[in-house]
This record gives C-alpha cells, structure tokens and sequence, in this order.
C-alpha cells in the first residue's frame, strides 16, 4: 500500500506540475497575444536576428513546441519565408533550456514552497480581478503552481525504494545501449506529455533523485529534442508546402542533431564537465544537466546556422510543391492548439485569399469590359465571363460560412481582448469581401444582358468609364495592400479621399446619362449604363468598409 501512496504522490505531483506548465504558457501566450506575432517584422533576411527572435520568444513563452507551431502557422499565412522559419527554430531550442536551469538553479536549492505558495495567491488574485492584465495572473498561478508540483515529485522520490527498482540501475548500466535506450525513453515520454521543458524538468528531477545516472538522464534530454517535434507536423497538416517543409525543419534539425551528439557522446560530455563546476552528484547533477542541454542545442545551432540556406534546398527537395487539386469546394479546418490566436493569424491569411478572388472577379469585368465593344465573338466572350464569376462567387460563398463559423469557434477559446477585437473585425470585413464578390457577379449578367439585348456602350460612354473604373480598381488595391494590419492616419485620409472620388464620378457620370437620355439616345442602354455606374460605385463602398474596418485593427 505504501507503494501505491508513493505513486499516487508522484502522479499528483506530475499533473500538477504540467498543468502549472500549460496555464504558465497559456498565460504568456494571452498576455503577449498579437504583440508576439508583431515581433516577426524584426525577422528579416539575418539569420542571426531570426535565432535570436526565435529563443526570446520560446525563453518567455517556456514553449518549443507552441513556437515550432507558431512558425508553421506564419510560414502557412505568407508571413514567414522558409530560411526565417529554420532560424527562429534553432533560436527556440536555445530558448526551451531556460526551464532546466530554472528548474536545476531554484527548484533544488531552495525551499520552493517559500514563494511557489505566494505566486500562487498572487496569480489567482490577479486572474479574479477583471482588468486588462488578467492573463499575466494567470502565468503567475502557473508559474506557483509548476513549482509547487515539482516540490511534490522531489518529495516523493526518496521515499522510493532503490533495491525495489532495480530493473532502472540494469538499463542505466548497459554502456552505449544504455544512451541509446534512453534517447527512446525521452523522444517517448515527450511526444505523450507534450512538452519537452515539462520532460526536461523530470528527467532532471528523477536524476536529483538518484534513479538514473548521468548519462541516461542526458540520453533522455537528447531524445525530449526529437519527442517536441510532434507538435509541427501535426501542425502541417493540410497547410500549404511551404507549412510542411518548415514542419520537416524542426524534425530535422532535432534528430540530425541528436544524431551527431550520440556520435560524439563522451567528448559532449566531458566538454559539458568543463563548463560547470562541481561534482554530477545530487545538486550537482541537476546544472549539468541542464548544461548539457544548452550545450547541444547552442552548438547544433552554430554548426548549421552557416548553411541555413542549404538546409532550407534540402527540405524544398525532400516536400515539393504540388498542384492544387481542382474544383474542390473550400473548407478551412485549422487546429486551434493551446493559442487560438495563432489559428486567427491563419484566418487571416484566408481572408487575404478572399480579397485576392474579389479582385480578380473585378479584374475579369474590367477587361472584358475594355474589349467588348470590338470583339468578334460578344455572346462567348460574355458566356465564359459569367460561368468564370459563377465558379469564383461560388467560391467565396463557401470561403464566408467556413471563415465565419471558424472565428465564432476561436471567440469560444480563451482570447484576450484584442483578439476579440480582432476576431470581430474579421467577420465584419468577410462579410463585405462576400458582398463585394457577389456585387461583381451582378455586374456580369448585366455585360451578358447588354450584350444578348444589343445595347452596347458607345466609344465616348466607355471613355468616360475607364477613369471611374480605374478609381474603383485603385480603391481594392488599397484594400488588399492593408489588409491585416492597423491603418495609419495618413492611409485613412486616402481611403477616404479614394471613397469621395469615387462618388464625385458616379454622380459625374449618372448625370452624363441622363443628359444622353434627353438627347434622343438609346434609353435602355443609358439606363444600363447608369445601372452599371451605380453597381461599381457599391464596389467602393464596400472597400471603404473595410478599410473603416481595419482602422479599428490595433
């Protein structure tokens, strides 16, 4: 019975460890929200800045594999190139020892109880009190609670019973077989907990407790490096080329650099020894453990980073572009993580998808509009116009209910307020994209109507429409220039004066018609022309919601 006492302390303080771990990461990640992802503007073509992006980011976060999923996610969107992505993962496995060190400089040295306690109430305060700051509570309750479950496996462990566990002695004592064991026991144990700190921390706790030696203990942290590669992948999973190689990337770089430190295991570690002084017994053990986990990573790290570019050719090579499959119906499925904000910035990414068909739907009206008065085959020409914009209209009714029922999904998670905001600016701007393609579609059958009825526009009328059109064109490029970010107040000014132009034409122009109306001319046709005037104008409209609608996006 005492035995199942000891593992029932243990499994208590696991969990409570991880779920310290989860609401810890949680809490960042929602305090830190959209301002986290604006740190990828500072990712340009250095690789240097990328490494150091990528360990800032993943040393506050206590994430790997939140990053890694985060990359893919930016790569997926179009935020990301290939080459950034490979440097902000070797920069979040620099970033991911952080927790080893916390672990082996507080967790063992200190009575942990003295402030995990006080973090603890402090951080359930701060997440009660409804302020604008809740979730930076939330990490200081996670933060409390990790280390509370910690102190609650150490405790437990030296009630266990050496002799009895004999068989873990048998497997630490088998040489290279041992490592080799033990690099399979950790890539096991991260990949089912999901977390390489949280695997990390035990691995560490276990050989304070004297129940794995060294060199198993570093086996295990080797094989933690290949268990967080789970999470990218799984990621992937239905994201674009370029997602997949970026998820090859961080399964790549871990394994071959686990690779390369079992073949060079014992110079690892005796360099390992002659960094950190002190004895690899009891307190001792625990900083060079967490020693050899910085090492490796820091020196996998300055052994690739040189041939980024090559690494980036090898995983183009291995996940080539493939062709899209054709005419099938849209759907958005994306998994939401522990960070739905990540989800959002993939949303985004869609919805720039979407203004991009609207635009080309535009720019199919736009050209055969141009060229209808002189060409040979009217009817075909207007035929094929309408069936392309059926197809594309079609598209985007299917691309609206997916993204909408996908964000109302996110507003179930826990998001912090600005991405709430976010989210419903989103489904403001979906609905006008729909609206603006289905106003292009309307504009077709009004060409097929002027065409199947012979009442086509003369010489002069088009003259007069090609500026107006022109504006209305002028008015989308701006639209799918912005989209996504936060207008500044010179660029509201110019969304503005884009609107006010494109009224001052309409106007301009409905009253051209009318007067050619009055001079004799072919009403039908002038009543079509003014139609026409009017459905365009409603295309500005829509773009001028959308850009009243990114100026709230900050």
């Amino acid at each position: 019975m005492e035995y199942f006492g000891i593992v029932f302390r243990m499994a208590g303080g696991l969990g409570l460890f991880l779920y310290g771990m989860k609401v810890m990461s949680d809490g960042i990640q929602q305090a830190a929200g959209d301002r986290m992802q604006r740190v990828i503007n500072f990712m340009t073509g250095n690789r240097f800045m990328a490494v150091l992006t990528g360990m800032v980011i993943t040393a506050i976060v206590q994430s790997s594999s939140a990053v890694s999923v985060m990359m893919v996610s930016f790569v997926n969107a179009g935020l990301l190139t290939l080459s950034q992505s490979i440097g902000v993962t070797m920069g979040a496995n620099i970033g991911t020892t952080v927790t080893a060190w916390l672990v082996s400089l507080i967790g063992f040295k200190i009575n942990i109880s003295t402030f995990a306690l006080p973090a603890v109430g402090i951080g359930f305060i701060l997440r009660a009190i409804r302020w604008k700051h809740q979730h930076l509570g939330e990490a200081v309750l996670g933060f409390g609670l990790l280390f509370l479950g910690l102190e609650f496996l150490t405790s437990s462990l030296p009630r266990i019973d050496a002799g009895s566990l004999s068989f873990i002695s048998a497997v630490s004592g088998l040489g290279f077989l041992s490592v080799l064991i033990g690099v399979g026991v950790g890539t096991a144990v991260t990949a089912l907990m999901n977390s390489s700190s949280a695997s990390t921390a035990i691995i560490i706790t276990l050989a304070f407790g004297g129940l794995i030696n060294f060199d198993m203990s570093a086996a295990m942290i080797l094989g933690a490096n290949i268990g967080t590669t789970i999470n990218a992948p799984l990621a992937a999973i239905g994201g674009t080329t370029a997602a997949k190689q970026a998820a090859l990337v961080h399964v790549l770089f871990n394994v071959i650099g686990v690779i390369i430190a079992l073949i060079f295991f014992r110079p690892f570690v005796t360099l390992v020894d002659y960094l950190t002084p002190g004895p690899r017994e009891g307190a001792g053990i625990t900083t060079h453990l967490a020693m050899f986990h910085t090492a490796f990573n820091m020196s996998m790290t300055i052994l690739f980073l040189p041939f980024l570019k090559q690494f980036a050719v090898l995983v183009s090579v291995l996940v080539k572009e493939t062709a899209p499959e054709p005419s099938k119906s849209y759907t958005f499925e994306y998994p939401l993580h522990n960070a739905p904000e990540l989800a959002i910035v993939q949303a985004e990414k869609e919805i720039r998808d979407m203004a991009g068909l609207a635009s080309s739907m535009y720019g199919k009206i736009s050209a055969v509009l141009g060229s209808l008065h002189d060409a040979p085959d009217k009817e075909r020409q207007v035929d094929t116009l309408v069936a392309e914009l059926h197809e594309r209209e079609t598209t985007a009714d299917e691309m609206r209910e997916e993204l909408t029922r996908f964000l109302i999904t996110c507003t179930r998670q826990q998001l912090n307020q600005r991405s709430q905001r976010r989210v419903s600016q989103l489904l403001r701007i979906i609905a006008d994209l729909e609206e603006l393609s289905d106003e292009c579609y309307s504009v077709s059958f009004l060409l097929e109507r002027s065409v199947k009825k012979n009442l086509l526009f003369k010489h002069k009328e088009m003259e007069a429409l090609t500026p107006y059109m022109g504006q209305v064109e002028a008015s989308l490029g701006f639209v799918r220039e912005h989209l996504g970010n936060p207008l500044t107040e010179d660029q509201i000014r110019y969304a503005g004066e884009l609107e006010a132009r494109i009224d001052k034409s309409r106007n301009k122009l409905r009253k051209l018609g009318r007067k050619r109306i009055e001079a004799g001319e072919n009403v039908k046709t002038e009543l079509l022309f003014i139609d026409l005037v009017r459905r365009l104008e409603k295309l500005g409209d829509y773009c001028f919601d959308i850009s009243k609608a990114l100026t709230g996006a900050k």
